[in-house]
């Protein structure tokens, strides 16, 4: 028996059912946009994973516990077979959302009389990755439901505790000095990572340097004031075309109000704080601040290696670092190797931690990835130069 292991699945599977709980049962369909997943199906794909690549491939006693679930929740894996198209999701108003929490208790069940007699380590590292996986989800669960209320005429509220704590105290802004050099980055210890932190590999860097802090609301303010958003010469074209195409005149949740800046928060608007680092920028967003600055945004090798020395875990920062393979990247064979290697194109690389995300579920050499244009994460802004 692991009980380790146990006690982590037991743990993780128990926290996303406590911050889903104070949830109406009509929040838990709703899909805005594609890049939104209802809260119903998630609680159904992070069940559906665990099923499908641990228990119904190592439990020979297993039965699975709906024939059609595997169709309704799975996400982008091919080699796992056919699925419901994704802005369909929000669409299915079956199975129940009390049949889904009956399926997480039927496969959780399932799971705690495996992990008893669990032999084989290739089913133990699919259930640590299954767990990393559902903290991924309870990120998106914060992102998701904040987009979804953003909505609402009636300003929705999350009726329950939000661990979503800000804090302002930054202090004085700094240059930290970094001197040329090789480096190393990557990941390179005993405990989990994703397949794309690896391999760890040196890296050449010129002398740079990086903010202690990240951009404030202030600062970016007087950004919008000055006229950056109507300024081509800070944008990207791509990012130029965007902030036309879409009417984009200030982060995602702004609205100026009897000429005060408010923002949408999960407990209703709030008066944006000047002192808060700045939140749900797109990648453009982030570019043209720079540029604006006369600085620019640092590389994810820059940022790996300057990790020590800054203030990092509010938001997720973005990178001037296109999302590409180290050198040795291999893909798993089979379905879990479409986890991270096939989205190596056209996104950029974010660093760090958010708020939003899962205690224990960051690190250093942590690789997310977004399109350039994607801003309903709390990403923010960092300048290097």
């Amino acid at each position: 028996m692991n009980k380790v292991l146990l006690e982590r699945f037991n743990a993780v599977r128990k926290y996303t059912e406590q911050i889903f709980k104070p949830l109406a049962t009509e929040d838990y369909i709703v899909q805005p946009i594609d890049i939104i997943s209802p809260p119903k199906w998630n609680l159904g794909h992070t069940t559906w994973f665990f099923e499908t690549f641990v228990l119904e491939k190592y439990d020979p006693a297993y039965k699975t516990f709906h024939p059609n679930y595997a169709f309704i929740f799975n996400s982008y894996y091919n080699n796992a077979g056919d699925r419901v198209t994704r802005h369909k999701r929000g669409d299915l108003t079956r199975p129940t959302v009390q049949q889904v929490y009956n399926y997480r208790k039927y496969v959780d069940e399932a799971m705690a009389r495996f992990l008893k007699n669990i032999k084989n380590e290739v089913a133990e590292e699919l259930i640590v990755l299954g767990c990393q996986h559902e903290e991924q989800h309870q990120e998106l669960f914060w992102t998701d439901l904040k987009y979804t209320f953003s909505l609402n005429p009636l300003f929705a509220k999350y009726d329950g505790d939000l661990p979503l704590v800000e804090t302002v105290e930054q202090g004085d802004t700094k240059w930290l000095k970094t001197k040329e050099g090789i480096y190393e980055v990557g990941y390179n210890g005993d405990g989990f990572c994703y397949d794309n932190e690896l391999e760890k590999h040196k890296v050449y860097l010129h002398d740079f340097e990086i903010a202690n802090n990240l951009v404030t609301n202030q600062e970016y303010i007087e950004f919008i004031d000055q006229g950056g958003y109507q300024d081509f010469n800070c944008w990207h074209d791509e990012g130029w075309k965007w902030v036309n195409d879409e009417r984009i005149t200030a982060p995602l949740y702004w609205q100026k109000t009897n000429g005060q800046w408010m923002n949408y928060t999960l407990k209703g608007p709030k008066p944006v704080h000047p002192d808060e680092p700045v939140k749900h920028t797109s990648f453009y967003e982030a570019f043209a601040f720079a540029e604006w600055k006369k600085l620019r945004l640092p590389t994810e090798f820059e940022w790996e290696t300057a990790s020590e020395k800054i203030n990092w875990g509010k938001r997720w920062e973005w990178t001037n670092s296109a999302y590409l393979p180290y050198p040795g990247f291999q893909k798993a064979e089979g379905a879990v190797g479409e986890y991270n290697g096939k989205f190596m194109v056209s996104q950029m690389v974010l660093r760090g931690a958010s708020i939003a995300t899962s205690p224990g579920h960051s690190r250093p050499t942590y690789r997310n990835f977004f399109h350039p244009w994607e801003r309903w994460q709390f990403n923010g802004i960092r300048l290097a130069r």
